[in-house]
């Protein structure tokens, strides 16, 4: 996501300074027109606003140690990166004392989004420091919401990514209904996306990747748990999600037939009541 995202920055005329332990990626960057840093020493020393993209609160937290060592007062650092609401109190605890400056902006539309330039960030943090960091943000976002305080970003990822998975398993129980008696189940999906029933889900099935998907459902149910909600469909979605691959969608989709929680789904024959 890092790698892309620069890119942009680079092309909206920021002055770009990368680095990442993979050399490859760090040289896919320097090819974009960004400069090297040789480590975050460098990175930090050279950088007014830092954009940090993460996989792993672990990774972005010994980021942050060493970003901490070498910043000065009044450094901004952006996390796009995906974690939890107790992690960016524990972030801005590490860079409290250099008097840095925080915000969480985890993006949403994926990969795609990242290549294309139209993602979308989602802020936590103070007005001043999110509008600061605002033209950086739309150099590779189609916009930037400021949801609230430090953390409402992270908030509002998490919300969107339980209705992401939601939308998996329902769009998946769904068609599947349609494949088992016997009308395509792409071509409904063509019909529904013209219905009510329309998600952005659906509508961009074909490049959801099953990734992070129990992360993220990890981070909800911790949310639910601190939070004292009951929140029994979520349950299900945890445990459902976790049987779902891009192959199986594929399958379902544009195969002949497909499988649901060890279950062959095909379509069933006139006499047994198919279409």
């Amino acid at each position: 996501m890092g790698q892309p995202m620069a890119g942009h920055m680079v092309a909206n005329g920021f002055d770009v300074i990368a680095y990442d332990v993979d050399a490859d990626r760090l040289a896919t960057a320097a090819a974009a027109g960004a400069a090297s840093a040789s480590g975050l020493a460098e990175l930090t020393t050279s950088s007014d606003i830092i954009v940090a993209c993460l996989r792993t609160d672990d990774q972005m937290e010994s980021v942050a140690v060493e970003l901490a060592v070498h910043g000065k007062a009044g450094q901004l650092v952006v996390v796009a990166g995906t974690h939890s609401l107790d992690f960016m109190q524990r972030l801005a605890a590490i860079f409290k004392p250099k008097e840095m400056r925080l915000i969480d902006a985890p993006v949403v539309f994926g990969a795609q989004g990242a290549k294309d330039g139209n993602l979308l960030s989602l802020c936590g943090g103070d007005t001043a420091d999110v509008e600061r960091a605002r033209p950086v943000m739309m150099s590779y976002s189609r916009g930037v919401e400021h949801v609230g305080p430090l953390g409402a970003g992270q908030l509002a990822k998490t919300c969107n990514n339980l209705l992401h998975w939601v939308h998996c398993v329902a769009n998946f129980e769904t068609l599947a209904i349609a494949k088992r008696y016997g009308v395509d189940a792409q071509r409904m999906r063509e019909v529904l996306l013209k219905c009510p029933g329309d998600n952005g889900t659906l509508r961009r099935w074909d490049s959801t990747r099953f990734t992070w998907q129990e992360k993220d459902m990890d981070f909800v149910l911790d949310l639910a748990q601190n939070g004292g909600l009951v929140l029994p469909l979520t349950g299900q979605i945890d445990q459902l999600i976790k049987t779902l691959t891009a192959a199986d969608v594929a399958d379902l989709l544009y195969g002949p037939e497909c499988s649901y929680l060890g279950r062959r789904v095909a379509p069933l024959a006139k006499a047994e009541g198919g279409l």
